[in-house]
């Protein structure tokens, strides 16, 4: 009879276990939504295909141009402008600019080791699709953006304009390409480089154009807060993403932040600096770096934008009523930190 009886609550014990495990990881992951029913579908146009099908030695090079520029108008336009920065196809020496871009030796090497990178594109392809249908969840109103991929000359790595983003691949060849060394880049940017990172800063760039920072925010707790909430938007995109990928650090970086971050938070707080306004003060704590300067040099860069990310996920936490379109329309810093509770120990 014990035996039974020690079965039975055995089994219940387990059943009720494993109910506060359900219970618990519900909590706790509030942006995994549903998003099944969601059918529309982000367009992600490999530019940088079309691109190098034109043969820049051949007497029909301008006419393929300039149907290239109609088949994309609107990239077109903001590539060879602000991207390579060859001029407009009206400028009269606009063809001789591309041809020299499209039969440059390093640019045509940069191409084929992106065609090898990027040989199975699919993967990147689906997550940016499956950020977009989160994004629309939270944003049912708002225009869902065309992507293109394009070589860029290692200019900028994500580019944003009226309806659409372009994607530097270039810029996402791997932390030990030899490219970056080339370029002697630094090693803090180097580390963000890789492919997997392309879904997180193009959701970010998409974000920071579609979120504009209010005229409030003019300490560095505001910024603080700004950069969380972006972060924040990252991770409702990307629920089940590592926070290693979406804010670019290593491991040991990201361990280093959470083993520190009362420390952190007590120098600003002691030090005065949580409502500086000055500029520089800001930079040094918010701009990406080898580290955050007036913190130790075993810390990341952008540290104060880590606190400030899980300032906007604990007061997101406290408050499950407001939604993410109202957490963006919320300008008082002062308030969000209030209501945050946030006191790390």
């Amino acid at each position: 009879m014990y035996k039974k009886d020690n079965m039975r609550y055995r089994f219940l014990f387990l059943i009720f276990m494993a109910f506060i495990v359900l219970f618990s990881s519900c909590k706790r992951n509030r942006l995994n939504v549903n998003i099944s029913d969601i059918k529309s579908e982000a367009e992600i146009i490999r530019f940088d295909k079309e691109l190098f099908k034109v043969e820049p030695r051949s007497v029909n090079f301008k006419a393929e141009i300039n149907q290239l520029r109609e088949n994309y108008p609107g990239f077109f336009d903001l590539f060879t402008l602000h991207m390579i920065q060859v001029g407009s196809i009206e400028d009269s020496m606009f063809t001789s600019e591309m041809n020299r871009f499209l039969t440059d030796s390093m640019i045509i090497e940069v191409h084929n080791q992106a065609e090898a990178e990027f040989s199975k594109f699919s993967s990147l392809e689906k997550e940016i699709i499956r950020a977009f249908k989160y994004y629309q969840y939270y944003f049912p109103e708002k225009e869902i953006p065309k992507i293109y991929t394009c070589i860029s000359g290692f200019n900028q790595s994500v580019v944003v304009a009226q309806g659409m983003i372009g994607v530097s691949l270039d810029k996402y060849l791997g932390s030990e390409s030899e490219y970056y060394d080339m370029l002697a880049l630094a090693q803090y940017k180097k580390q963000k480089m890789y492919k997997e990172r392309i879904p997180v800063d193009l959701m970010y760039a998409w974000a920071k154009s579609e979120f504009i920072k209010s005229n409030k925010e003019t300490n560095l707790l505001s910024h603080m807060i700004y950069e969380g909430k972006l972060l924040y938007f990252v991770d409702a995109m990307f629920p089940k993403m590592h926070d290693s990928i979406k804010i670019g650090y290593t491991a040991k970086q990201l361990d280093w932040c959470k083993r520190n971050e009362s420390q952190m938070w007590t120098t600003l707080v002691e030090d005065k600096r949580l409502y500086t306004s000055k500029r520089m003060d800001i930079k040094r704590i918010i701009d990406d770096g080898p580290y955050t300067k007036g913190f130790p040099v075993e810390s990341p860069g952008r540290a104060g934008v880590w606190i400030g990310w899980q300032i906007v996920r604990q007061f997101m936490e406290k408050h499950p009523e407001i939604t993410l379109k109202q957490m963006f329309q919320l300008n008082d810093s002062q308030q969000i930190l209030n209501d945050s509770k946030y006191f790390p120990e």
